[in-house]
């Protein structure tokens, strides 16, 4: 839930910058490890933002994957948790690039 009060501020906030009064979709970018439960995401969306310019508003979620960097063989590879080893050579010496953000991709407002 604190998660998606945070994206209520940030769009308040820019609500303000880029005066618009409402927002009528959010498209938000979750990575496979940044550990953010989506569909709980998708239940609190609807709850946290009732009677505030994003009312209503539709939330699509758009995936991203896991990547790492191994520092064995240097390769970028595809990793599904934390911890994983190495596709390529099974080293656990991985160094995460991608798939642990999460962030307002893109808004659609009046």
């Amino acid at each position: 839930m604190s998660l998606c009060e945070g994206v209520l501020q940030v769009l308040q906030k820019e609500a303000q910058i880029q005066a618009f009064s409402r927002v009528k979709k959010v498209w938000l970018e979750i990575g496979e490890l940044s550990s953010v439960e989506v569909e709980a995401m998708r239940f609190c969306f609807d709850v946290v933002v009732k009677d505030s310019l994003a009312d209503g508003a539709v939330l699509e979620i758009i995936d991203v994957p896991g990547q790492a960097w191994c520092m064995q063989c240097a390769e970028t590879v595809k990793v599904r948790q934390r911890f994983d080893e190495c596709p390529n050579c099974g080293s656990y010496q991985l160094q995460v690039t991608a798939g642990d953000e999460m962030k307002i991709k893109e808004l659609e407002v009046e």
